[in-house]
């Protein structure tokens, strides 16, 4: 495993995507940060974590031929990956909240950011943004968020964790080049979270109920609605209100 070890960095996601277009990197190559000063989330949103505490990283993924509305794939493989590997390290309670926080409980303890380049070939070179909070215990002015030590009552060693969530991934990742997806959304839809529970959502400052179905195979949200009609949301549509 070619794991890059930095100690400050401004993003994992943008140094992999800066050394991967500069040099040949193997597959898998993994860039883990004790300090990363301005980690993204989904749609431009900040990640904070406190320094040397928690699993900031990100893998290089490349050799997928995947279509266009095979994307989402690698959105599930990756966090089927994550959830395969806590369940190792006998964390409960675990699910995925769409399209990519993970959950323990009711309390959000990681993220995925997944940054796409499609090559005229097809072939898509992707950098996996993780982010898992692992033995930060201080979580003021977070309440839904929390970490592997606080759920479990004791710390970890984030390279076990971290071993762990790139083994998964690439035992994944093979699944999607032999086609083998199917098991992987099975894992996914069962620790959808509210899956079939009645939640509040908003959309355009509007407030509804709704019930999830499930997640499409291009990665909206199906909900059914208050009038017994399914409708479909894309990521960052609409806010699930927990």
């Amino acid at each position: 495993m070619n794991i890059i070890k930095l100690n400050a960095i401004n993003s994992t996601n943008d140094y992999l995507k800066t050394l991967s277009g500069a040099q040949y990197l193997e597959n898998f190559t993994v860039v883990v940060a004790e300090n990363q000063t301005k980690g993204k989330g989904q749609m431009g949103a900040k990640w904070n974590t406190a320094p040397g505490k928690n699993l900031t990283f990100s893998v290089l993924i490349k050799d997928l031929l995947l279509g266009i509305n095979e994307i989402f794939n690698l959105n599930v493989a990756v966090a089927v990956s994550i959830l395969q590997a806590l369940e190792k390290h006998n964390v409960d309670k675990l699910s995925v909240k769409w399209p990519n926080d993970i959950l323990a409980g009711n309390k959000k303890i990681g993220g995925i950011l997944i940054e796409n380049s499609i090559k005229n070939s097809g072939e898509i070179f992707s950098v996996v943004g993780i982010g898992l909070n692992v033995n930060q215990t201080d979580f003021e002015g977070l309440p839904k968020a929390s970490s592997l030590a606080v759920v479990c009552g004791h710390e970890f060693d984030k390279t076990d964790v971290l071993e762990s969530i790139v083994t998964n991934l690439k035992r994944n990742v093979a699944s999607l080049l032999h086609k083998n997806v199917d098991p992987l959304w099975v894992t996914y839809h069962k620790n959808l979270y509210k899956k079939g529970v009645p939640m509040p959502f908003e959309k355009d400052d509007k407030k509804f109920m709704g019930i999830i179905q499930g997640v499409t195979r291009s990665g909206n949200l199906e909900l059914l609605l208050e009038d017994d009609t399914m409708a479909e949301f894309k990521i960052k549509e609409l806010q699930m209100l927990y």
